[in-house]
């Protein structure tokens, strides 16, 4: 609405000026002028206004939109599998979801502020061009499509560099990040040139890549405006000549002119609308394949409520698991039972798939044949809710979040009291650092808890499991940072 209102007021204007100069400026009457030039102001005030209402809501519905695609994205990447996981990467993940959504974002305000007005300016100016003089109209039909076609032509190279951008963007944000998670490492082995050419090899592969495509758009406005001013030297020339033997009026000479640079504008904004839109297409191609995967752990159409037992049992019967793409399996007829009080040990060396089987129990991996059972249920007959409900596993890699103590036992238990938090820290053997001089529970946690050491951090993984009320318990490696001593006390310390 406030769109076609500004372009209404536009396209009015032209018209107004046309009528002063012929009707007031050259009969000399200046009440008409002063009426007229009442008019225009009005005009030109409801169409700043109209401007003002369009920028408005142009600006918050492409907010609104990113915001609802970012929501969209980060709740389907929580519910990815490993599998999934691992084949989008975490980079890559995190650049879909900012860069490429502020590409979208960019693109749809000025496809609701250049894209939707551009056609109602294009079409309207050269309807009202043509009323004021069909002749002069013929040279848009000559000049037009060439510039259409020149803008296809540019068009058709930079797209593919767009979609190339995008993905060095994920390259550029892999190596930044892998160098911030490892900055202690690269120290360590004094690879901090090696690094810094890694990362200047990939910053300027992607900067090419940005000249090239960006060196081709930029002929486009250019080429637009030199094949303008063509037009208007044409139309002077021509208008010139139809004025002198009195076939035109100057007023509507003047008019043209004004309806002619309306169609330039046009024009030049639909340029710039081709200018983003290649690399938003690319974006958007990058964001759907993330929202169209399809879940590979789905809970069942008509799901079994969790059996509770006195004596519940754990049990994998045939189980035989296979990485995608991978020749040989993982796991082949895996068979054993675990009950109510039972303490099971898997012992393997690296890589014979320890961490596998454990990520079979709360279905972050479903098994290629066979069943995992709790209390007598298949785990894929149970919501992923209720299976996980029963499960507290700390994985291998101890994962802190950045906050308080306090908040990252909350993950494991958000109704806790501080009582039971400090039970399951002396458990695990983590007061000795925890301590109240320190801050307690409120003791500032950095992001991926480095302000810790690893035993440290696996000692609060740990903690963080044993709050957590559930029926089976599993730990993947989580002593191995730890001293002998401490190793020996945490494991008595759930058994006493």
């Amino acid at each position: 609405m406030f769109l076609v209102l500004q372009v209404m007021s536009d396209l009015y204007l032209p018209t107004v000026t046309s009528n002063i100069i012929d009707k007031g400026i050259a009969q000399n009457n200046i009440s008409y002028i002063w009426q007229e030039g009442f008019k225009m102001i009005l005009v030109s005030f409801l169409g700043v206004a109209a401007a003002g209402g369009n920028i408005f809501f142009a600006a918050t519905q492409s907010m609104k939109m990113g915001q609802k695609i970012r929501d969209d994205m980060f709740d389907k990447v929580t519910h990815f599998s490993e599998a999934d996981m691992n084949r989008f990467g975490a980079a890559s993940l995190d650049t879909r979801t900012t860069n490429d959504v502020v590409q979208i974002q960019n693109v749809m305000v000025q496809i609701l502020r250049m894209m939707l007005m551009a056609p109602f300016m294009l079409i309207g100016a050269s309807t009202m061009a043509f009323v004021k003089s069909p002749r002069l109209t013929i040279i848009f039909l000559i000049t037009l499509p060439v510039i259409a076609l020149i803008v296809g032509v540019l068009m058709y190279y930079v797209v593919p560099l767009f979609k190339v951008l995008q993905k060095k963007t994920d390259r550029i944000n892999l190596i930044f990040g892998e160098t911030l998670t490892g900055v202690r490492t690269i120290r360590s082995f004094n690879q901090d040139h090696y690094e810094n050419r890694r990362f200047d090899a990939a910053n300027k592969d992607f900067a090419n890549t940005g000249i090239r495509a960006f060196t081709i758009v930029s002929f486009i406005i250019p080429i637009v405006t030199i094949v303008f001013s063509f037009i208007n030297v044409a139309i002077i020339w021509f208008g010139g000549q139809m004025v002198s033997n009195q076939s035109l009026a100057v007023g509507n000479l003047v008019a043209f002119m004004t309806y002619s640079g309306q169609i330039l504008f046009s024009f030049m904004m639909l340029s710039m609308i081709f200018v983003f839109l290649p690399r938003a297409s690319a974006s958007a191609t990058r964001i759907n394949e993330v929202l169209s995967v399809k879940d590979t752990i789905t809970d069942p159409a008509i799901p079994v409520d969790f059996p509770v037992q006195q004596s519940g049992t754990l049990s994998f019967e045939h189980v035989y698991f296979r990485y995608s793409n991978a020749e040989q399996q993982t796991l082949q007829d895996i068979n054993f039972s675990a009950h109510t009080g039972q303490t099971v040990a898997i012992i393997g060396g690296t890589g014979s798939g320890k961490s596998t089987l454990i990520n079979l129990i709360p279905r972050l991996f479903d098994p290629e044949s066979g069943v995992v059972k709790i209390n007598g249920v298949p785990v894929n007959q149970l919501t992923q809710h209720d299976l996980h409900e029963q499960i507290s596993i700390n994985q291998q890699q101890a994962i802190l979040f950045a906050g308080t103590i306090r908040e990252n036992m909350h993950y494991a238990k958000p109704d806790a009291t501080d009582d039971e938090i400090w039970y399951a820290l002396t458990i695990a053997q983590a007061t000795e650092f925890i301590t109240t001089e320190n801050g307690g529970l409120d003791y500032h946690v950095e992001q991926n808890g480095d302000n810790f050491s690893g035993g440290q951090k696996q000692r609060l993984a740990i903690a963080r499991t044993i709050l957590k009320p559930a029926e089976i318990y599993i730990f993947d490696d989580s002593f191995s940072a730890l001293d002998f001593e401490t190793d020996a006390k945490l494991r008595m310390a759930p058994k006493e």
